[in-house]
């Protein structure tokens, strides 16, 4: 009777198995067709882009040679594009860091961080801090860049000027974008400055699903605000802090419109370059194609590599395994 019901069972199975239109016509809808997108808009030109790395090409003949691994040699002893790389790299550790501490900071006081006593809420007028702070994120990149040229400028600036005028007469002339030792800092600052206010909404969304009880249990268990933050709001919401910090890796190690804007020449001695930009020179101002292809490849696998890092770093630290949060 068991083996009769196996091979039933068996039978079934293969029957449901059997390829019929309807299953064909899904797998080429919902499975073949988005590979076939994949690979014809993403895999195909990263490989071709691969091809070009390997080539001499000048970006304006259909004549090329091969060369091989000669650009990325070649690139590995500039120290231009060495400098540049290193920028980026800081840019992708200081950028989504201070964004995401201050971002957190101000959803956590627009949502619990008002009165210690009664209804866990946020501050009085939270809809305002909101607004103000998403604000920098709805204009458009280069005129952000543009606005913050001319608030650094030496002698025109609203910077200097308002320092000056409460009597730091040393910042009357003070060039922010024209010493090595500012200009980086005071670019990573508009660039914060630019995307703090939508990844404050975004969290602010993503503890306002956070049951109110947890907050009023540990406010009855004594809990201070910092120990709120760090023991219940930060874990709780720590997919939405990870996505955020490989979005702002990614726009760090970018950074092009940004840094063209404030700082078109890379800055003194080469302080705020960054790959896009000597990959942009490289092709478009010395018709270099093949060696900018070479950068481009480069920043594309530190970019993998970044957010590889960041999952791998929130998996050893206990987050997420296979669908489950450790314990």
């Amino acid at each position: 009777m068991t083996g009769t019901t196996m091979l039933g069972g068996r039978r079934a199975a293969k029957r449901r198995r059997k390829l019929t239109f309807d299953r064909v016509s899904f797998m080429a809808v919902f499975l073949v067709l988005p590979l076939a997108i994949f690979a014809i808009f993403v895999i195909s030109p990263f490989v071709q882009a691969l091809y070009f790395a390997m080539t001499d090409w000048t970006g304006f003949s259909p004549d090329m040679r091969f060369i091989g691994l000669e650009n990325f040699v070649r690139l590995f002893g500039d120290d231009v594009f060495l400098r540049a790389l290193r920028n980026n790299v800081l840019l992708a550790i200081v950028v989504p860091i201070v964004t995401i501490a201050l971002a957190l900071a101000i959803a956590s006081m627009v949502t619990v961080g008002g009165p210690s006593t009664g209804t866990v809420r946020g501050l009085r007028g939270s809809s305002f801090y909101r607004v103000v702070s998403f604000f920098p994120y709805t204009v458009p990149a280069i005129a952000v860049g543009l606005i913050w040229a001319q608030v650094y400028d030496p002698s025109r600036g609203l910077l200097n000027g308002l320092l000056a005028g409460v009597g730091l007469d040393g910042f009357a002339d003070f060039p922010w974008l024209g010493k090595a030792t500012t200009a980086l800092p005071a670019s990573i600052f508009v660039i914060i400055w630019s995307f703090v206010g939508f990844y404050t909404v975004l969290f602010v969304a993503a503890i306002k699903g956070i049951p109110a009880e947890t907050y009023e249990a540990a406010r009855l268990d004594g809990a201070g605000r910092f120990r709120t933050a760090f023991s219940i709001t930060i874990p709780q919401i720590r997919d939405s802090v990870r996505t955020a910090y490989v979005y702002l890796g990614i726009i760090a190690l970018d950074a092009f419109i940004y840094m063209q804007a404030l700082n078109p020449t890379g800055g003194p001695e080469y302080s705020t370059l960054t790959m896009s930009q000597q990959l942009y020179t490289v092709a478009f101002r010395k018709g270099q194609f093949g060696y900018a292809t070479a950068m481009g490849v480069v920043l594309a696998v530190v970019t993998l590599l970044f957010a590889a890092i960041v999952f791998l770093a929130d998996r050893l630290s206990g987050g997420r395994a296979d669908g489950k949060e450790r314990t």
